[in-house]
């Protein structure tokens, strides 16, 4: 009799427990109800309210095994049932208990256009399993297949009414080490200039402190914030999360090109997580579709590392820019947004990373602290500034490193392919407000066709605002650089420094509404040439001709 009573106490505490907390996570799980009833372990919908049933003896055994995997909620795995549900499911239990998820060893899960997602807050071993992500028919194209989130509550900050650039505290106490974010809308930046032209961001900031407040100088604050409309702290989570193995297939969307981004892959928006052997192929991209946000989607966190990783180019697809004329829209399967520390380690495509058929694989937006390293990829960009950013044992493809920013940028060790080794934005205004380092490279202008090379090229007419200062680096250190442009057209001068940034910048009458500080300083050592042609300064000479050149 006593024996009975406390199972039924026990069955009464697993039914409470998971109810309650289902209810603090439905808005994050789109309504996912767990419930642990004497009934079988099952998932099913209703009104597309997501109803789990656990039985208490499948409970106790998930948690004695440590462990759950999809097929112990009925996840069929045979490339043609839709297991998504089955999946959040899965993840929603994991979540609960602190479980490692299991994905079923040569299971093939097929997900559909349907809008559920799953949650991962726990490590995740999808091993040598295949997921088939149909984007034929997406009901919520802006909802990920996985969200990596943590259990941590942000924290609306009070009383901070400005920090300036360069600030080393702020004063308020915190739980622990968070990121910060904060924004001040009455003022805009990166007000973009071209065919995509538009009126600008919010002027923005991310950084690390400590639970007192110190800021990690190695990401420091970049910019004075006279206003503050909203700040942030994202307690960031101490322990790692490994995402570990997967096979994806995107199956591509046949939507109208136009800028309708679809993001459907796994979205990051949790500190301290390594993804590691992940592989993401693309199949039946046609002659039109919408562009992609990032397959890989990380932001508003630290610390993320992604590491031994084959990726895809998505091909590209033009639209009517903002100027009212066609334009080819960005569309990537790497993306990176307000995030500080994030590293690629050991990642390739499955494309040839020379061929311009693929837009540029990654993408990025108000980041500090990216990495490259030992990576073959058709493009490194910082599209709205990065502050730091670091490229080594490593070769880049057809669209180059671009880069706009702050900070150190540095090079090294690394073959580059595209038009230019480095190219500062033009649409953001060609700004590098720091220094960059380039050692150990080689350097195959275009990818070896016949172009007449420069090292960094750029564009500013110094009529447009941006929103900002504008700087070209202040200093630029070029060590052991092999230019391998042996093909060249008939008039090839030899290499450049520095592209023509502003033909009609010809002399002392032009006048520029909005300066440009030029470089200070460009210093070279062992610079080599396949045409054996000299290493010149420009093709516009009087806008660079303050600039010293040292040679060592």
């Amino acid at each position: 009799m006593m024996k009975c009573i406390l199972l039924f106490l026990m069955f009464l505490l697993l039914n409470c427990v998971l109810v309650t907390h289902a209810q603090e996570k439905n808005s994050l799980e789109n309504s996912i109800v767990i419930t642990s009833r004497a009934q079988k372990t099952q998932v099913y919908t209703n009104n597309n309210k997501l109803q789990v049933n656990i039985s208490p003896k499948d409970v106790l055994k998930f948690k004695a095994a440590g462990s759950v995997s999809y097929s112990d909620f009925g996840a069929i795995g045979n490339g043609k049932t839709d297991d998504m549900d089955v999946i959040a499911a899965t993840h929603a239990f994991a979540n609960l208990h602190g479980l490692l998820v299991k994905a079923d060893a040569g299971a093939t899960y097929y997900i559909g256009g349907k809008e559920r997602r799953a949650v991962i807050q726990t490590n995740t071993d999808f091993g040598t399993a295949t997921f088939i992500i149909d984007d034929t028919d997406v009901k919520n194209r802006n909802a990920a297949i996985f969200t990596v989130s943590s259990g941590l509550k942000p924290i609306k900050l009070e009383n901070i009414s400005s920090i300036r650039r360069n600030q080393q505290k702020i004063d308020v106490p915190l739980p622990g080490p968070c990121l910060i974010t904060v924004t001040n809308s009455n003022i805009k930046q990166y007000i973009r200039f071209g065919l995509n032209q538009n009126d600008g961001s919010s002027q923005t900031d991310i950084f690390i402190v400590d639970k007192n407040g110190k800021v990690d100088m190695n990401a420091p604050i970049i910019w004075d914030f006279d206003q503050i409309t909203e700040i942030t702290a994202l307690p960031i989570d101490e322990n790692l999360l490994k995402i570990t193995g997967g096979r994806f297939t995107t199956i591509a969307n046949k939507a109208e090109s136009k800028s309708t981004y679809y993001s459907r892959g796994i979205s990051i928006r949790r500190s301290h997580v390594l993804v590691e052997g992940m592989q993401h192929n693309i199949k039946n991209e046609g002659d039109h579709g919408a562009p992609y946000g990032g397959f890989i989607n990380i932001g508003n966190c630290a610390y993320v590392t992604v590491k031994n990783t084959i990726l895809t180019g998505h091909r590209t697809y033009s639209a009517i820019g903002a100027a009212g004329k066609p334009v080819t829209m960005g569309t990537y399967d790497l993306s990176v947004n307000r995030a500080v520390n994030i590293s690629f380690v050991n990642c390739s495509q499955t494309n040839d990373i020379n061929n311009n058929k693929y837009w540029g694989i990654m993408g990025s937006n108000f980041c500090k602290n990216l990495l490259y390293d030992n990576c073959t990829l058709s493009r490194f960009d910082a599209h709205q500034g990065v502050a730091n950013a670091t490229i080594r044992n490593s070769t880049l493809g057809h669209m180059g490193i671009n880069a706009i920013g702050s900070g150190l940028l540095t090079i090294e060790n690394s073959t580059v392919r595209g038009r230019s080794f480095v190219n500062l934005r033009r649409d953001y205004g060609s700004t590098w407000h720091g220094e960059v380092v380039i050692r150990n490279c080689v350097f195959v202008p275009a990818g070896g066709k016949s172009v007449s090379a420069s090292l960094i090229s750029g564009f500013y007419s110094g009529q447009h605002n941006f929103g900002y200062t504008c700087y070209m680096p202040e200093r630029i250190t070029i060590e052991n650089l092999r230019i391998d442009d042996a093909i060249h057209p008939d008039n090839y001068q030899g290499p450049a420094i520095f592209s023509n940034f502003n033909p009609e910048m010809k002399d002392n009458t032009y006048q520029e509404k909005f300066r440009y500080v030029k470089t200070n300083e460009v210093i070279l050592k062992n610079i080599t040439t396949a045409s054996k042609k000299v290493l010149r300064l420009s093709d516009n000479p009087f806008m660079f001709k303050d600039v010293k050149v040292k040679t060592n």
